[in-house]
């Protein structure tokens, strides 16, 4: 997916200051635009592994890494100390004219972290940005094939998913809420296919393989009805995040189905591995994991893990070798690519990872917390269903068990859990998420703590969780 950045806030946590003035209506002596203009947000002025310290002094429990950002926890450091040190050699220089050390590194590690099954890394600032290189690089590839397709323009994305904020990234994605006003500017090219969300999709008696077998023809019929020489690409998150309630490992054959669509039409098989991959779900690449290996694939958030804008675009060697044997260049650009501060600090991310032999701890630590989850919470009446994989777990909050009934949007009750956490006596970050069943109903909330967690610290995650829980619904 591309950048999250959650829709709802703290909204009903207040947070006074004295100096505080009242503006159209809005109080606040800020001059930053907050994603939510009549609230003032908590100042965070300082971390310590995983936790966030205000200005008031309170110790907020980041049990969601932000937005699965903080994989490390805050303040590690050697990061501190890598990043200094690229400071120190060169800040900037520009990737249409040089490359440098950091980035050169960090582009090594990851291709090689893939066993050679991507051959490069296009390494720029968000995930967003990444998802619109990745785009951008697969309409090029058809453009530059030995006898040229370029008739391939259309995409084939998800309902219910989400790649980013920009218009290219929000057109691919199906988040009905945030695409609401910016239709009028979104892509028509685009087109979307049911998203698997086996607590909601499959039917009565429908099996695990027979529900894949319907949505990967589902797939082939979007092939059929657009022309299947006319499709570009598909894309997919490898495991849907903050958005899209459905935060489940892959029913098993799922993505292999899929792609096997894609390649009997020839077109590219992309993955959206932004928030699930670069070690969330357990392995550095969640399509690890699933037996299939995409033509591009993008990352970010745990790639740096918050200590700088970063993310990238994996490709695909046969992909590299076309654009070699064409015309040579990708036809795109960002003025941050390659940055060398982002790229030391996600280059000493990495080494950590793997130093302290994280990933492990994140399969061990995941399955703990998946089953604490599972025995405080599969019996409440609220909570639908539990799921999720390495330390990326969700909630998906019901009415009604039997029925599957959502809350309605009007008790915004995301937002509320959200903002329960954040009093003092729970002082834990939940990451809400709303509109997952159809860009109005469905409540949920994500867990996603750092990859260095502990026991004890899974333990007070899953306590303060169920009690906010318990508040808000009883």
């Amino acid at each position: 997916m591309g950048d999250y950045t959650p829709d709802v806030v703290a909204a009903t946590v207040p947070t006074p200051s004295e100096k505080q003035v009242e503006v159209a209506g809005i109080k606040s002596s800020s001059g930053v635009l907050y994603h939510q203009l009549r609230n003032e947000p908590l100042n965070i002025v300082g971390g310590r592994g995983s936790y966030l310290i205000t200005d008031g002094g309170l110790e907020i429990l980041d049990a969601t890494c932000g937005a699965a950002v903080s994989c490390l926890g805050h303040s590690d450091e050697r990061v501190h100390e890598a990043i200094l040190d690229q400071l120190k050699k060169i800040p900037y220089c520009y990737s249409m004219f040089f490359t440098n050390s950091a980035a050169e590194s960090l582009a090594k590690l990851l291709v090689d972290s893939t066993g050679g099954k991507m051959s490069r890394a296009y390494i720029v600032s968000s995930g967003t940005e990444a998802i619109e290189a990745a785009m951008k690089m697969a309409i090029q590839y058809f453009t530059e094939l030995p006898t040229p397709e370029p008739q391939r323009v259309n995409f084939i994305s998800r309902k219910s998913s989400y790649h980013g904020n920009t218009l290219g990234s929000l057109a691919l994605g199906h988040h009905a809420f945030r695409r609401r006003i910016y239709e009028s500017l979104l892509s028509k090219n685009i087109h979307h296919v049911p998203q698997c969300y086996p607590y909601r999709g499959m039917h009565v008696n429908e099996s695990n393989e027979d529900y894949v077998a319907r949505l990967a023809q589902e797939l082939e019929d979007e092939f059929q009805r657009l022309g299947p020489n006319t499709v570009c690409a598909f894309v997919a998150e490898t495991m849907t995040g903050a958005v899209n309630t459905w935060l489940r490992a892959p029913l098993p054959g799922y993505l292999k189905a899929l792609k096997a669509v894609c390649e009997r039409h020839g077109a590219l098989f992309i993955l959206d591995e932004v928030m699930s991959g670069m070690g969330r779900t357990g392995t550095l690449h969640a399509w690890e994991q699933e037996d299939v290996v995409p033509d591009l694939q993008t990352i970010a958030k745990g790639l740096g893990a918050g200590y700088a804008p970063v993310a990238g675009l994996l490709i695909n060697k046969h992909v590299v070798d076309t654009l070699s044997k064409g015309t040579g260049a990708f036809m795109h650009s960002q003025t941050y690519q390659g940055h060398p501060v982002a790229c030391a600090a996600a280059y000493k991310v990495q080494q950590i990872i793997q130093e302290d032999n994280l990933l492990p701890n994140v399969r061990a630590m995941g399955e703990y917390l998946g089953q604490r989850l599972h025995e405080r919470l599969d019996s409440h009446p609220h909570v639908g269903e539990v799921r999720g994989r390495g330390l990326f777990w969700a909630m998906e909050f019901v009415q009604d068990k039997e029925t599957k009934a959502p809350f309605p949007p009007s008790k915004a009750l995301s937002r509320t859990l959200h903002a329960t956490g954040l009093k003092p006596e729970n002082a834990i970050s939940l990451m809400p998420g709303n509109g997952g069943i159809d860009g109005a109903e469905g409540d949920h909330i994500i867990l996603a703590p750092a990859y260095n967690t502990t026991r004890e610290e899974i333990d007070e995650i899953v306590d303060r969780t169920v009690r906010v829980i318990q508040q808000v619904l009883g």
